[in-house]
């Protein structure tokens, strides 16, 4: 059975993205865990030695986390009424980056769907704090749904990779789970340096080639700046779904920096999914 983990905040952002995972997954078995975290307002050193006047405060948090949660939990058993999807509820007085990385492992989590305010004034910044925090720190993948996105089925992946990475089929399982359940195509974009592929670079294409099998269509564009490239492919095709494994020193860092500095205007648009790099 699937466990997947569905932090919310009880915002419309986070209840699109419970809505997408339910649609996304209708047809397998899941547990779902709805995860809510509260920090009192006012959290700092004095409710930790108890002061008279925040005596009571966390209950009464932990109370009203958990009641929001058992009505989210009854709504969407009603109007989805799957009985291949059962639902856990999960309160916890703690960061929701922290929680989230406890209890992918405490659980055994295959995958987190999380919703995104995207950019809030500033129309360079990439995800909210606590999304980029979650990606970069916990070890399964993250599906990050953005704003006012509805739902369509992935029948288009794009995964742009530079091949610097070893792939397997335990670390693209979700991607291929999705792919298989949708009967999706997995577009791989690969943007050209201006130099030909490494000897390493060329085994772990044929690894991928081998790995995604007849699902795959392999694409190579021009020197470009990874971002432009993405967002130029997304401008001509008709994708659903973007996916990417993360390469902390070199791929995905420049994802998150570019976007400030150049002010590129990288903006997710579409489900995108992160998978670490175990």
């Amino acid at each position: 059975m699937k466990r997947i983990l569905l932090p919310t905040d009880f915002s419309d952002n986070s209840l699109k993205a419970i809505h997408y995972a339910l649609k996304l997954f209708k047809n397998a078995k899941c547990k779902f865990y709805l995860m809510h975290t509260y920090m009192p307002p006012v959290y700092n050193m004095e409710y930790l030695v108890g002061s008279p006047g925040l005596i009571g405060l966390g209950d009464i948090m932990q109370e009203t986390s958990m009641t929001q949660l058992e009505k989210l939990k009854s709504r969407l058993e009603k109007e989805y009424h799957n009985p291949d999807h059962n639902f856990v509820v999960h309160t916890a007085f703690n960061t929701l980056v922290n929680e989230v990385m406890e209890t992918v492992e405490s659980e055994g989590i295959h995958l987190v769907v999380m919703g995104t305010k995207g950019a809030t004034g500033a129309e360079e910044i990439l995800f909210g704090t606590n999304t980029v925090h979650v990606i970069r720190k916990v070890d399964c993948p993250v599906l990050v749904i953005p704003p006012n996105f509805e739902y369509e089925n992935p029948l288009e992946i794009l995964f742009p990779t530079d091949f610097e990475i070893e792939f397997s089929k335990e670390r693209l399982a979700q991607l291929l789970e999705i792919a298989d359940e949708h009967g999706s195509q997995i577009n791989v974009l690969h943007v050209s340096t201006g130099y030909e592929l490494t000897p390493e670079q060329e085994r772990q294409k044929k690894g991928l080639e081998k790995i995604l099998g007849p699902k795959a269509l392999f694409h190579d564009v021009p020197n470009n700046e990874i971002i432009n490239a993405i967002n130029e492919f997304q401008a001509k095709e008709k994708i659903n779904l973007l996916v990417m494994v993360q390469n902390k020193h070199t791929f995905m860092e420049r994802l998150f920096i570019e976007p400030v500095i150049k002010k590129i205007g990288f903006h997710v648009t579409i489900p995108f999914m992160v998978i670490p790099q175990f």
